[in-house]
């Protein structure tokens, strides 16, 4: 079966130990009250999830936020599928310059006689679950052409703002995920590799690794995906954003983003009010923010491929608009 798209960083700054800064103010019930309002009037279609997936490639590593709680039921999927080592192994066999770089399809496997290339074993398709649009370093699903139930281990990274396209097509392309931290300089490397028509169907813009015309194609110049591993944490750190589902002690959770707006003398965020979304469950592995004393606590956070810090604690400093400053971590 052939899969088409139907073609119509890490911040510098660094976490450091710093004294446990003092709580100069406390939260009165007013206040709180007006956050709450503030929070439960504002949404945004991309949310934090409770996921990475790392993966490590011959063209370095790049790591993918799942947004579990948009799409539930494709981000399952696209998690059975690193499970059962469907995508170690696994190439990119298509990418198309200002557009997207495409995987999930085919694997390499070691046999008696060498290695040899074959399709991954496909789970049964997907529901369409388009909610997110198709923007640069997002990650999508990809699908057979007029239908747009059929969805199963392909997947793909938008080089380029694809909204206009890919949302208005074959019932929109189902976006589950974004690339974090500088993982996007991965796909820009790769879009930057000779690509070559490798045969008629999947493989007719195949990019290549360390290739020039002189020699012939072998598997070492295939852009391979050595291995995967899946992440827990409850935020991530990311182009300065802090996004995280945070309890706020009332039967209520919002998924929020805080702004890194200052690291020196202390690190200070700032609550992005245009970014809240209200959520119908309160998900295990959650901050919390008490209104008594303004305390933020994170269990965990991911603040690079190699590094996920814990017990964050943040104080909210600035109540007129929304300030927290980081306390300690582990």
């Amino acid at each position: 079966m052939k899969y088409c798209l139907s073609q119509a960083s890490v911040s510098k700054i660094q976490f450091q130990s710093i004294q446990k800064y003092p709580i100069i103010m406390r939260v009165s019930p007013a206040l709180y009250k007006i956050v709450l309002f503030a929070c439960l009037c504002f949404s945004s279609p991309i949310t934090h999830a409770n996921q990475v997936a790392c993966f490590t490639t011959n063209m370095g590593q790049f790591c993918v936020e799942l947004f579990e709680t948009q799409t539930p039921i494709t981000t399952a999927n696209f998690i059975s599928y690193i499970n059962s080592d469907a995508y170690t192994n696994g190439i990119f066999h298509r990418s198309v310059p200002d557009f997207v770089i495409q995987g999930g399809g085919f694997k390499i496997i070691p046999g008696t006689t060498g290695e040899s290339l074959t399709a991954v074993n496909s789970l049964p398709p997907i529901i369409n679950e388009f909610k997110i649009s198709n923007t640069r370093g997002t990650v999508a699903m990809a699908k057979v052409g007029g239908n747009p139930n059929s969805a199963t281990s392909q997947w793909f990274v938008n080089l380029n703002d694809n909204s206009l396209n890919l949302d208005n097509q074959n019932g929109g392309f189902t976006v589950f995920g974004r690339v974090i931290f500088d993982g996007m300089t991965v796909f820009d490397a790769i879009e930057k590799l000779p690509i070559r028509n490798l045969g008629s169907g999947s493989f007719t813009d195949t990019p290549l690794k360390d290739y020039d015309d002189s020699s012939s194609v072998s598997f070492n110049n295939l852009v391979r995906i050595n291995s995967v591993e899946l992440i827990d944490t409850a935020s991530i750190f990311s182009q300065e954003i802090l996004s995280f589902a945070v309890d706020i002690g009332t039967g209520n959770a919002l998924e929020v983003n805080l702004r890194l707006i200052q690291s020196s003398p202390s690190i200070v965020f700032e609550l992005d009010l245009n970014n809240i979304v209200t959520l119908d469950n309160i998900p295990p592995n959650i901050a919390t923010f008490s209104s008594a004393n303004g305390q933020l606590h994170i269990p965990s956070a991911m603040i690079n491929p190699s590094t996920v810090i814990r017990n964050v604690q943040m104080q909210l400093t600035n109540a007129e608009s929304f300030q927290f400053t980081l306390v300690s971590y582990e």
